[in-house]
């Protein structure tokens, strides 16, 4: 009776969430070294030896967590993998230039399984001119887990954190959102019929943009360049993974302001307005909380306004406000709703 008593005052992972407990577990850490610039808490950690400012992130995918090899290819995982942590190195303003891979496979993955993994990796690394510099192999029982570090540069006046984001900074998103939730639930529900009618062959050409951006997306380096070209430093910045309401949330809570954006501001594809209405979703919504668009949403000052106006591809969505207990968005029919967190929860 006494351990069970003790047993119920014990804490669970799922009770906490990601972010709670990445909390809980590193606020008794402290940095003793002086090239420690800036370690957990953002998007990448920031080192200092006295060039570049060095930058570091880590991100790991589990099969059955974070992917389904029913429905995934594995060139197209090992891409994705890749990309979803070089958009952290991209998201601090910086430039990724070596990645190390680890992995762990159950007695089920063969060589050739996992070179078509390494396929996509390598076909990551080629385009954005990464090299691949090291790793580690492991034993599974859980199938594959895939862990990449990306290591990055910057130098330190361009670095962008979450937390710099000002009164009257604009709110602006790169591309679209929403789309690549909506490429998930496509193949969810065509993996459903396939499990019931296994000689069924579906027609996925109207999801083509969908199933990409789900399949492989694609990191934001040419943002930076844009920025780099047109002398923008972001006041804050944080990509979108998670879903555009978290991240959103993020940037004001690490700063310490409000914000208003504006439903009708809000970048969609018409691929994902017509799977909405085939799967009876709000648009909105999904924008909101799908995640894994991996595209970047940053603040600047209205100054640079004139910089953004001209791209076909960013979006001003809202500015920030100096309430740091408001956040809203305003709806087409001009009600304050408060934004919530309702994207990805790892727990």
């Amino acid at each position: 009776m006494e351990k069970e008593n003790k047993n119920n005052n014990l804490t669970s992972i799922s009770e906490l969430g990601e972010f709670k407990l990445i909390e809980e577990i590193t606020k008794t850490f402290e940095v003793v070294n002086d090239s420690t610039d800036l370690g957990v808490g953002d998007d990448a950690a920031v080192l200092d030896f006295k060039t570049n400012k060095v930058l570091i992130s880590t991100d790991m995918l589990v099969e059955g967590v974070h992917f389904d090899l029913a429905y995934t290819p594995l060139k197209h995982l090992g891409y994705k993998a890749v990309i979803s942590n070089l958009s952290d190195i991209f998201a601090m303003n910086g430039i990724c230039s070596q990645i190390t891979v680890s992995i762990a496979l159950s007695n089920r993955f063969t060589l050739e399984s996992v070179e078509e993994l390494y396929l996509g990796i390598r076909a990551a690394c080629k385009k954005f001119k990464i090299d691949l510099v090291g790793g580690d192999t492991t034993s599974s029982n859980k199938g594959m887990i895939i862990s990449i570090t990306a290591i990055g540069y910057s130098i330190n006046k361009t670095i962008t954190k979450r937390s710099g984001a000002k009164e009257n900074d604009l709110l602006v998103v790169s591309g679209d959102l929403g789309s690549a939730y909506m490429g998930l639930q496509v193949l969810k529900r065509e993996n459903e019929v396939f499990k019931v009618n296994p000689k069924n062959q579906p027609d996925l050409s109207a999801y083509t943009y969908l199933l990409q951006r789900q399949l492989k997306p694609e990191a934001r380096k040419d943002v930076i360049d844009f920025f780099a070209k047109n002398d923008i430093v972001p006041t804050s910045m944080i990509d979108i993974s998670d879903g555009l309401s978290s991240e959103i949330l993020h940037i004001c809570k690490n700063s310490n302001v409000g914000c208003n954006i504006y439903e009708e501001k809000i970048p969609l594809s018409e691929e994902l307005i017509a799977a909405c209405e085939e799967f009876k979703l709000h648009p909105t919504t999904i924008a909101m909380s799908g995640g894994e668009d991996y595209e970047l949403l940053f603040t600047v000052n209205q100054k640079d306004y004139e910089k953004i106006k001209n791209s076909n591809d960013l979006t001003v969505i809202g500015h920030i406000t100096n309430d740091s207990k408001e956040a809203n968005l305003i709806t087409k029919a001009e009600q304050i709703v408060p934004i919530t967190s309702q994207g990805w929860k790892s727990f």
